[in-house]
């Protein structure tokens, strides 16, 4: 890690807790000056990378996540639900990192009134992240 910690990265962790239902946590990304180009994390190792549209009327209901991956929201709004009954509305430029890949997992809806495009990252790379606020 290059640098002194200057700033953090915030997104949004999607989990299966102990009691099996998935849970919402806010977390921090840590990011290290990198001069003149910005604040960078430590890279990420990753296994793919998908590019995704669902139409204005997208409901998912009940599912894990096929993997564990960032989704990075482009454009549009969803709101998704886990299974402790917390919703939580996500748009442009909001990240939200999937592990919930077992259990009940999270129901998903398009809101807003317009499709969505996102990007999916999916790794298994580890990763520090500590809760928002620590």
């Amino acid at each position: 890690m290059a640098g002194n910690n200057r700033e953090e990265f915030f997104l949004t962790r999607v989990y299966t807790g102990a009691d099996g239902l998935t849970h919402f946590e806010s977390m921090t990304l840590p990011l290290y000056s990198r001069g003149k180009i910005g604040a960078l994390s430590d890279s990420i190792g990753g296994a793919s990378i998908e590019f995704r549209t669902n139409p204005a009327d997208y409901e998912y209901d009940w599912h894990a996540a096929p993997r564990r991956q960032f989704v990075v929201m482009l454009d549009g709004e969803i709101e998704i639900e886990t299974g402790d009954g917390e919703k939580r509305r996500f748009a442009s430029g909001d990240v939200i990192l999937l592990e919930d890949t077992e259990g009940q997992g999270h129901r998903t809806r398009n809101t807003g009134g317009t499709r969505r495009r996102s990007i999916f990252l999916a790794t298994d790379a580890e990763f520090p992240l500590r809760p928002a606020g620590d």
